[in-house]
């Protein structure tokens, strides 16, 4: 598969993840598939900015916790994200939290299903 494709193909798996764990998860919200496409852009460009940032503050805690706290730091990186896409709201840090867990879950099984 061409590298453009890949990546468009893998585009879709994200924004589908994020659409289905938004249906799954109250404190999720999609205001339909194009949010959520444009929602995994925001989320990558806020992860690839950001998430160094707050991973290398956060590192003696994550290594206190034996990484877990990094499931905190996904869960702000998301709700950091909604606050700059429209039609995208995560409501409550539990949400957040779970809808980070989940959407990495489902990404994983769509993108086995698809590129295995």
């Amino acid at each position: 598969m061409h590298l453009l494709a890949h990546l468009l193909v893998a585009w879709l798996i994200s924004a589908a993840a994020l659409w289905i764990v938004a249906q799954i998860v109250p404190g999720l919200r999609l205001r339909d598939f194009g949010a959520a496409m444009i929602a995994v852009v925001v989320i990558a460009i806020v992860d690839a900015v950001v998430g160094p940032v707050f991973r290398f503050f956060a590192f003696p805690l994550t290594l206190l916790t034996l990484g877990l706290f990094l499931l905190v730091i996904n869960a702000a990186l998301l709700k950091l994200a909604s606050m700059f896409t429209p039609g995208f709201e995560v409501h409550g840090f539990l949400s957040a939290l779970f809808g980070s867990v989940l959407i990495t879950i489902v990404n994983f099984v769509l993108r086995h299903m698809v590129f295995s």
